[in-house]
């Protein structure tokens, strides 16, 4: 078995859970939310992250407004929408449940 791929799949597995909760604190900008990730550890690259945030949204999940810029264009940020809140209420309390199960296992074997 290859380790690697254990924890890549592993990262794909909490990648929605840890953008539910960036977007929880306030809405943000891709690249906010790509640079958020990596300074947790949690390396994402644009491709990964755009289809991903377009799922969210499809999902009712997520919405987002066009804010103009100094800098250029506008920046679409993205936000949880009422759904996503109570999606990511779920998910803590599934992380919550795993988290318990996981170090259980590591104090007692």
């Amino acid at each position: 078995m290859n380790a690697d791929n254990v924890k890549s799949q592993m990262r794909k597995g909490i990648l929605e859970y840890c953008i539910l909760l960036i977007l929880n604190k306030e809405p943000a900008y891709a690249p906010d939310i790509i640079r958020i990730l990596q300074e947790a550890k949690l390396i994402v690259v644009e491709g990964t992250l755009y289809p991903l945030l377009t799922r969210l949204k499809n999902m009712n999940l997520l919405s987002y407004q066009w804010i103009e810029s100094t800098q250029g264009p506008p920046r679409k940020y993205y936000k949880l929408t009422p759904e996503g809140e109570e999606f990511l209420n779920e998910l803590e309390t599934s992380w919550e449940e795993i988290s318990e199960t996981i170090n259980h296992l590591k104090r007692n074997n």
